[in-house]
């Protein structure tokens, strides 16, 4: 293969794009950062899940069982660390019973079979002993600095049961029935930052491996995937008499851990644009540097095939009740084999030039935005070298001080170019006005309401930023032009914000999802898959346009398999052909 040669780094040799032509060849905003083609996301090699176990990989960290004191119906504590060179994370899990009528996946539940902490370093029996009494109150815990991310589960009870029942018997389960669930266990939250006392961010934001986007709530869940198996075995053991009951490795890395996940994720996208710019461009980042290759290599050109393969087998064992989706991957199917034609047609003459930007480019005029980001991922997936380095910055800054002595003109001029698009919306209109967005009482977490039917638009969270900031610009332009900034936002203190976002997205132009969030066509589940996706998460299966189910770390390597060679090819899991 070859890139351009403004895309090759002279010191490593490698595909890179220099920060002259740091947006060159990129999707531009107006295209990707769409609610309709972010519902549509894929994970890649640049998702929060494969991040983590490639440093944990490559740095070598130890992964050890500590205490491990669980009674034959799997009840009680146990202990898992990470070793690193200078550093360790724990995580403390409490199991305990829970009536079946108690066990549901709402976030009002105050019981679960398990809940999890993820402790800075190494705990102390009076650290456990704390949290045990701590941990399976959740959100009305008490928590030290120590406590980074508190999390809760629930067993899925046919298929735990199931596997249980197989593993007792000296026998191994049928994959296929382990593929219609994914998981054993599945949390109903993943908390960190602060969130209910826990430690703060600022505690573990410079360290070099949980400086980048959620790394620290990666880690607790890859570790809750560890105890679901052992607990599993555990309890199959005690059934058989004390006899040795273990699933079999394959079948373990086939099952992940389920999630279901609501509405507290999307504000959080909204309210942090220079992060939501660093996911988006990173990932276009990838795709230029791979769309821009020449002399595609046959080995090249067979590994496209194995992963549209894997696409395909992945995409036909997706199980989801909502229909919609059904349509989406019927037609996804349809556009993988289209993608295998095509790559099987591929000639020399064609592979000497841009295959991958052609195959791109046709696959914008003929697939669906489903099979659009899955081919965007694929590409992506092929050269573990576009990615390279493109991490690094998914993190954010510290917020920059607002700049109050430009004029009225320049600010205007600056919103013009980067929310013209908020003129073609009409907000006067009451279908684009429809919902809004607030945080419930009782549980602290946002909720999507319905202006007209429902209370509470008085208590709105800044979310609706198309419609603010037309009615930002729309005061810039009854103000003297030549007045300064600082003025202007003495006379008008609630555009503050916006003015302060607007200076900060001149330089993350990825920042904006560019739609009407409180519209009646607003769909929140694009915002939750897009930013599901990222994490590394995939076969959704929405229950509504507010929540939807998914697996995390399916197909992952297991505890004992980091040093595997193979143990970062785990793009879009498929069943195992055999135990």
């Amino acid at each position: 293969m070859s890139v351009a040669l403004n895309q090759i780094s002279p010191r490593e040799g490698k595909p890179h794009l220099g920060k002259s032509d740091v947006f060159a060849g990129l999707r531009p905003p107006e295209r990707v950062c769409k609610l309709d083609r972010m519902g549509a996301a894929f994970p890649t090699r640049l998702s929060f899940m494969r991040l983590l176990l490639r440093r944990m990989s490559s740095e070598g960290w130890q992964m050890k069982r500590g205490q491990f004191e669980l009674d034959e119906n799997g009840y009680g504590t146990a202990v898992y660390t990470a070793q690193l060179p200078d550093r360790a994370y724990s995580l403390i899990a409490f199991a305990n019973p829970l009536a079946d009528e108690d066990r549901t996946d709402r976030v009002i539940a105050s019981a679960w079979d398990a809940a999890f902490v993820l402790f800075d370093g190494i705990p102390s029996q009076k650290d456990i002993d704390r949290l045990r009494t701590q941990a399976p109150l959740q959100e009305a815990g008490r928590f030290e600095a120590t406590d980074l991310v508190i999390s809760r589960a629930n067993r899925s009870l046919r298929l735990f049961e199931y596997v249980c029942d197989c593993l007792s018997r000296g026998e191994q389960p049928e994959a296929t029935k382990l593929n219609e669930v994914g998981y054993l266990m599945r949390t109903t939250a993943v908390y960190g930052n602060g969130k209910f006392g826990i430690s703060d961010r600022s505690r573990i934001a410079s360290r070099v491996e949980t400086q980048n986007s959620f790394q620290a709530e990666m880690l607790t869940v890859f570790l809750i995937r560890q105890f679901t198996f052992d607990q599993l075995e555990h309890i199959a053991a005690c059934r058989a008499g004390g006899k040795p009951a273990v699933l079999a490795p394959s079948l373990k890395r086939s099952l992940g851990i389920g999630n279901a996940t609501g509405l507290g994720m999307a504000p959080f996208v909204v309210s942090h644009p220079e992060l939501l710019h660093h996911w988006f461009h990173a990932r276009e980042s990838a795709l230029a540097r791979v769309r821009a290759m020449k002399d595609i290599s046959p080995d090249d050109v067979k590994r496209a095939l194995e992963l549209q393969q894997r696409a395909y087998q992945h995409v036909n064992e997706w199980r989801t009740s909502d229909e919609d989706y059904q349509q989406r991957n019927q037609k996804l199917l349809r556009d993988l084999l289209e993608l295998r034609y095509w790559l099987e047609c591929a000639d020399s003459e064609q592979r000497a030039g841009q295959l991958w930007d052609a195959l791109f480019q046709r696959a914008e005029a003929s697939f669906d935005l489903d099979g659009q980001e899955l081919l965007c991922a694929l590409l992506i997936e092929i050269y573990p070298e576009a990615s390279e380095g493109l991490d690094e910055m998914f993190h954010a800054h510290e917020p920059d001080l607002l700049h109050i002595t430009e004029t009225v003109r320049a600010t205007l001029e600056r919103l013009d170019g980067q929310y013209g698009w908020t003129d073609d919306i009409d907000f006067s209109a009451d279908e684009q006005n429809a919902h809004f967005w607030y945080v419930s009482e009782n549980k602290l977490e946002p909720r999507f309401g319905r202006r007209v039917e429902e209370s509470g638009a008085d208590q709105e969270m800044p979310v609706a930023i198309a419609r603010d900031m037309a009615a930002f610009r729309e005061a810039l332009r009854g103000s003297d032009p030549d007045q300064s900034l600082r003025v202007f936002l003495q006379e008008y203190p609630e555009f503050r914000h916006l003015a302060r976002r607007a200076q900060v997205l001149g330089r993350y132009p990825y920042g904006e999802i560019r739609d009407n969030l409180i519209a009646e066509d607003c769909s929140p589940l694009d915002i939750l898959r897009f930013k599901l996706s990222f994490f590394g998460a995939a076969k959704f299966d929405p229950k509504s346009s507010l929540w939807t189910r998914i697996t995390m770390f399916q197909g992952a390597p297991l505890m004992s398999e980091l040093d595997q060679p193979w143990a970062d090819d785990w793009w879009l899991s498929v069943a195992p052909q055999n135990a």
